[in-house]
């Protein structure tokens, strides 16, 4: 039997302590919602974390125990500290999974990870999204069909301002008229990032299985097998023989 994945599903939780509605539809939290579907997969060893804990609950050893972490942020990103998200901007470099979900877009790891600001337009009237399944081989898309609907959601949409995804997913179309790139992957290192947009804290975004589906398939995308580690640094020995210039 294979080795379960390692995620850990990282949350700011500020929005579910202080309002009542939103506390209301996750009790335990937005990150208890989605770990709580993750583990009943089967496929993976799940642990939590928030902002508020010591380091973030993003220990040394919590990181280098997790093939998969998520992230999920909005009103508190600069509160997370520049010395933790350098420490999990080198776990990608060298071969963790990163899932960015919503508002994340705004996080400090996502935006030094893309190397822009990563700014779009939003709008909370909670409009219909229907988001569309563009790439249908690859393996988040898995045992989904052509599109699935969120009934009430917020808004995003173009521009995205991101660097071009090396895979586009999902593209989401909004009942207002706006179309969003919703599902992108990129390459970093030996890591994987993907960004997926669904999330919203004020509807029940993370009860929906098709928005759960994705993500345990982007956390099972993040850890497929990306080959040797690259040799870097001082190469003192030639491949060909060759003599040194001395002037």
């Amino acid at each position: 039997m294979a080795d379960k994945i390692k995620v850990t599903v990282w949350n700011e939780f500020r929005h579910e302590k202080k309002n009542e509605k939103i506390a209301k539809l996750y009790p335990e939290g937005m990150h208890g919602a989605i770990a709580e579907y993750l583990r009943k997969t089967g496929d993976f060893d799940v642990r939590t974390a928030t902002l508020d804990e010591p380091q973030h609950g993003l220990t040394d050893e919590v990181l280098n125990d997790t093939d998969v972490l998520t992230w999920w942020g909005h009103t508190a990103h600069k509160e997370v500290k520049d010395e933790i998200v350098e420490k999990v901007k080198r776990r990608v470099w060298d071969g963790m999974g990163l899932i960015v979900l919503h508002s994340g877009h705004y996080s400090k790891i996502f935006k030094a990870l893309m190397g822009t600001e990563c700014g779009l337009r939003w709008r909370e009237i909670g409009e219909k999204e229907r988001i569309f399944v563009v790439e249908p081989g690859h393996p988040i898309a898995e045992g989904l069909g052509d599109y699935f609907e969120l009934e009430h959601t917020e808004m995003y949409g173009e521009r995205f301002e991101i660097p071009a995804p090396d895979e586009l997913v999902f593209i989401s179309w909004f009942a207002g008229g706006d179309v969003f790139r919703s599902g992108c992957c990129w390459y970093r290192g030996r890591g994987r990032v993907f960004y997926f947009r669904p999330g919203h804290e004020t509807y029940p975004i993370y009860h929906d299985q098709n928005v759960l589906r994705v993500i345990a398939n982007g956390c099972r995308w993040a850890t497929l097998p990306r080959g040797v580690r690259p040799a870097t640094g001082h190469a003192p020995k030639p491949f060909e023989n060759v003599t040194p210039y001395d002037g």
